[in-house]
């Protein structure tokens, strides 16, 4: 590798192609770093617009040349792998790439062969387990001294679950083993969740949040625990429920022949699940804390996006922070084994907002007035549901105010009708606020949280507050709140939730992302449109610019 160079990092290991199984692969992106900076990065879904793209290797020669990136001259390049495979090649056969047969989980970079259109270069591969890891560094600058590092997945090179220490200046792998297969199992290959949620195989990453959602209805039962055990959690009943129905009968009395998303039984059964993922997951890394007394744990993995388990990992005061990245599921693998890359090269990674999805929008700047806020303010307190378009993209699953859909909070009926009539969502999933972070205490007691600022836990609502955010408290009476703490994290957001605070006693707004259920948060101006329109929005705001629809 060469210091001079900028580092382009792709992850475009290819699926199965027109299968019914499992997408074992998703979420391609590629990200392109220099001197620590991201320069450009792109989330695949959000440009081709199909969800949780995974066929790069259709698009990656026209992204380049679009980029004027076809010359590896300024950069080098390296690929992440997947427990599916270490090799990759493109729709022309012009880019190919084969990594050493057997991985590693290490801290290395390995050195694979690659042809890239009219010569052979050097080019790289990265573990996925070191490139979920690795998507921290972006956002949290260099892991700390004494750190626990680490990375929980449905499955990764070599493993789903691993850990490494930051000591002395290094990673030190600990572990790396698949004994934690079951719990990821619960949320993405387990038959009878997804029978209850009504998700197709094919769409298992839209499973996780589903099943938190309607898990809050229920409770936890120690009877059901057993029973699930005994029967393999029921993972298996793929094309019959019927094992599931009789042995319900037998064991619960249970009266229905159908999987009904109201059904109190089928609630407990999901919050039973929850708790056994969060509780065995949450004794494992209390296990390496007891053994390793480290100050600081830094988390990542799609299972990094179970929010009520990451409550129980800051709440327990384990260690004196919790670090988790916006995009700790694979959409932020390109970025992650660019970030590394770049450590590597320079002993450090700048510090980035997570707005960084801008490849083709790099010209993209939001520019508003006061009497723009002012206007958007009204809309808003007449009931209005606005989308937004600003600046660049966040990175991740969750929208963090760029690429929002926004209302008013303290209606129930507001917030069902955004969620439910105008993005098709199903009934029993919440959504969310965003808040400055000077009201976070006055709404939960709590001063503030540094997983807040990327939507990753939940808070319990004080009861004499809910009534004012009503729209945003679950059923259990908590809410996944997201904080802005100053003007610089996002200019607009905080312009206009200070406005509304200061002129009309409003704390919160809903915050949810924009897209229709089934499709990628929209990216440029012209998506945003098409996308307001179809789902009869009233307005839309464009890099600061409220236009009605």
């Amino acid at each position: 590798m060469n210091k001079n160079k900028a580092t382009l990092a792709i992850y475009g290991i290819q699926d199965r192609i027109d299968s019914d199984y499992p997408l074992y692969v998703h979420d391609h992106s590629i990200c392109l770093m220099r001197n620590g900076r991201i320069e450009k990065m792109l989330q695949l879904e959000r440009k081709t617009r199909v969800k949780r793209d995974n066929k790069l290797y259709l698009h990656i020669y026209d992204l380049l040349k679009e980029q004027k990136l076809i010359s590896t001259d300024d950069y080098d390049v390296v690929f992440v792998d997947n427990v599916v495979g270490r090799s990759f090649i493109n729709k022309q056969g012009n880019i190919r790439f084969e990594a050493p047969l057997v991985s590693t989980v290490s801290d290395t970079v390995e050195k694979g062969r690659c042809w890239w259109f009219d010569k052979e270069i050097d080019a790289y591969a990265l573990n996925h387990e070191l490139a979920h890891i690795s998507s921290c560094l972006p956002f949290y600058n260099n892991f700390k001294e004494n750190s626990l590092v680490v990375h929980f997945d449905g499955g990764a090179s070599l493993s789903n679950f691993s850990s490494w220490l930051y000591k002395d200046n290094k990673l030190q792998l600990i572990d790396f083993n698949w004994d934690f297969k079951y719990l990821s199992s619960l949320y993405n290959a387990n038959a009878l969740v997804f029978g209850i949620i009504g998700a197709k195989r094919f769409d298992q990453n839209s499973v996780p949040g589903k099943m938190m959602g309607m898990a809050s209805f229920g409770k936890y039962s120690l009877e059901i625990e057993k029973w699930l055990k005994e029967n393999n959690y029921f993972e298996d009943c793929w094309k019959s429920k019927t094992v599931f129905y009789e042995k319900a009968r037998e064991s619960f009395g249970w009266k229905n022949n159908k999987l009904d998303q109201k059904d109190p039984f089928l609630h407990d059964l999901l919050a039973t699940m929850q708790f056994v993922f969060q509780r065995d997951f949450y004794t494992k890394i209390e296990e390496l804390q007891n053994k390793y007394n480290a100050d600081y744990l830094y988390y990542s993995g799609g299972s990094a996006l179970n929010i009520v388990t990451n409550n129980k990992l800051v709440e327990s005061a384990l260690f004196k922070q919790v670090y988790i990245p916006p995009c700790a599921e694979d959409s932020g693998l390109a970025l992650g084994a660019a970030a590394y890359v770049e450590y590597l090269k320079h002993g450090k990674v700048e510090h980035h907002s997570p707005y960084i999805n801008n490849w083709g929008i790099e010209d993209y700047k939001s520019d508003f007035s006061s009497d723009d806020i002012s206007v958007i303010a009204s809309e808003l307190m007449a009931g209005k549901i606005l989308a937004v378009c600003n600046d660049f993209g966040e990175i991740g699953p969750r929208a963090l105010g760029n690429r929002s859909i926004i209302s008013l909070a303290n209606s129930k009926e507001l917030a069902d009708k955004v969620s439910i009539k105008k993005k098709g969502r199903e009934w029993y999933r919440p959504i969310a606020p965003i808040m400055l972070e000077r009201n976070l205490e006055y709404f939960t007691g709590i001063k503030d949280s540094l997983l807040a600022t990327y939507m990753l836990r939940d808070f319990e609502v004080l009861a004499d507050k809910c009534k004012e955010i009503e729209g945003v408290v679950h059923v259990n009476g908590t809410s996944r709140i997201q904080t802005v703490s100053n003007e610089k994290d996002n200019p607009f957001i905080y312009t206009l939730l200070d406005y509304l605070e200061k002129n009309y006693g409003i704390k919160a707004l809903i915050n949810t992302s924009f897209n229709k259920r089934g499709e990628p948060i929209v990216h440029t101006e012209d998506d945003a449109i098409a996308s307001a329109m179809n789902m009869q929005l009233d307005g839309v705001i464009l890099n600061g610019k409220l236009k009605f629809i």
